[in-house]
């Protein structure tokens, strides 16, 4: 008789922080305005079980719009509306400016869309 496979265990990623799935519509108002294409929070925000609210900021992998023109007005501008909302410090990585190939496979393994336009 053949023996049945143990069914592997699947791994379920923590959800993101209430702090930011709770203001996903404003993030989505804030994306827009500043014509973001693609944005995912990584991370300890990625992960609630790792996010401390005295102390973690919250990292996001942004794109812009093709046709967005993003310059350094809508960068910081967006970095600095986010920050404001979600009250603590916000780092934008844009998906370029990664070059090291362990530390972009550690942010695609934990990154979580917030929005998508």
């Amino acid at each position: 008789m053949p023996r049945l496979k143990k069914p592997k265990a699947k791994t379920t990623k923590p959800p993101m922080h209430p702090l930011i799935a709770q203001h996903r519509p404003a993030i989505s108002a804030i994306c827009r305005r500043y014509r973001i294409s693609r944005l995912d929070v990584f991370g300890s925000a990625a992960c609630a079980d790792d996010f401390n609210p005295a102390s973690s900021d919250a990292d996001f992998l942004v794109e812009f719009a093709p046709d967005a023109h993003a310059g350094l007005d809508a960068f910081f501008g967006a970095k600095a509306a986010l920050a404001q909302l979600l009250g603590r410090g916000v780092d934008l990585v844009e998906p370029g400016a990664v070059r090291n190939p362990y530390v972009l496979a550690g942010i695609n393994r934990h990154r979580e869309l917030v929005y998508a336009a």
